[in-house]
């Protein structure tokens, strides 16, 4: 769609230094490589699967097939077979070996894939197609998802404020709005699109895959059309299926949120631990403030020591709707470097110490 939400790219110009990730968390990286190839492996051969029922379903309403259409089809028939037996043989070793290799103290990463809620399916063939189908592969409108992106992205924003609205009693409008762009922002609906393999099933034109941008809201085009197909087929409960699996895909993303009477405290707790006599702390903008859909703004706010025996030092980084967010999540970004906020705290003690 013509307006959506645009990204704001985190821009590293004025940090000061490179961040160091952890050992632990570069190993982790590597690790989870493993089990997440097998999910795509096993997403693959049912995507390959998928394709070779729909070929099955189309030579049995063929009613006369000759030679060499008969040889064709007892191949695919063989074909359908021993797929089912590789799927069925992936998803037993995958269950037998859960948890024999990894650490149950990094579930936070390695069940990310598990976490995901069921997908809900797609009764209507014509709609379940249509929902991977780009326009411009296809001239017939109703074989692609023209206008089901347009129908799912009204539902999407509906169900992420009713969900915010309950959630969050004492928030302003304003407030619901900021939070309410974190769950429906193309970035977010790409996530959750990639993760279920929607990118793989997806038929669009050649060269959208050198596009990042452009593969992202197409992404996220891809998983609104699938809310909105969800919904029409099932005109009793497609509404309440969609909304519940929404539910437990964004709440996650809301469990990080406080609410208004418990929310910017960081800011504080930085100053109370590094502050004192001749000691600055500066929140600065590291970019400019990006434009999102609807008015919705993201600050990027970088937050600077300056005083015992530091200048400028780059303590923390962080993004919001608002400056005083983007400020608070810097903050507490900083705090989060305990060995870092240590040694200022030490150094400001020693200063007290000679001073009595």
């Amino acid at each position: 769609m013509d307006r959506k939400r645009k990204y704001a790219f985190r821009s590293t110009k004025s940090v000061k230094k490179a961040k160091v990730y952890p050992q632990e968390a570069i190993l982790g990286s590597q690790l989870d490589a493993a089990p997440m190839e097998k999910c795509r492996l096993q997403h693959r051969l049912s995507t390959v699967s998928d394709w070779i029922k729909d070929i099955l379903n189309d030579v049995q309403c063929t009613p006369e097939v000759e030679q060499p259409g008969t040889d064709i089809a007892k191949a695919v028939a063989d074909l359908n077979k021993a797929l089912c037996r590789v799927q069925s043989l992936t998803q037993h070793v995958a269950k037998s070996g859960a948890g024999a290799t990894f650490s149950s103290s990094r579930t936070n990463i390695t069940n990310l894939e598990a976490a995901l809620p069921s997908l809900p399916r797609i009764p209507n063939d014509l709609l379940a197609n249509a929902v991977f189908t780009h326009p411009g592969v296809n001239s017939n409108i109703k074989a692609t998802y023209d206008r089901l992106e347009v129908l799912g992205d009204a539902y999407i924003e509906l169900m992420a404020t009713r969900l915010i609205w309950d959630k969050f009693g004492d928030i302003t409008s304003g407030r619901i709005s900021q939070i309410r762009e974190l769950l429906v922002k193309n970035e977010t609906l790409a996530e959750y699109a990639t993760k279920y393999g929607f990118d793989k099933r997806a038929h669009v034109p050649h060269d959208y895959l050198t596009q990042p941008r452009r593969w992202m809201k197409t992404m996220g085009d891809i998983f609104e059309s699938y809310v909105a197909a969800i919904i029409l087929s099932e005109p009793q409960n497609g509404y309440k299926i969609a909304e519940e699996w929404l539910t437990q895909l964004w709440l996650p993303k809301l469990s990080g949120i406080e609410s208004q009477k418990s929310f910017l405290h960081a800011k504080e707790a930085l100053a109370q631990k590094i502050m004192g006599k001749g000691v600055k702390l500066r929140y600065i903008d590291e970019q400019p403030c990006a434009q999102e859909r609807r008015g919705v703004q993201t600050f990027c706010i970088g937050v600077y020591l300056t005083g015992w025996g530091w200048v400028n030092r780059h303590l923390g980084s962080g993004q919001g709707p608002s400056k005083a967010i983007a400020g608070n999540e810097a903050a507490l970004q900083a705090l989060a470097n305990e060995a870092l906020i240590k040694s200022i705290g030490d150094v400001k003690k020693a200063h007290a110490e000679t001073k009595s």
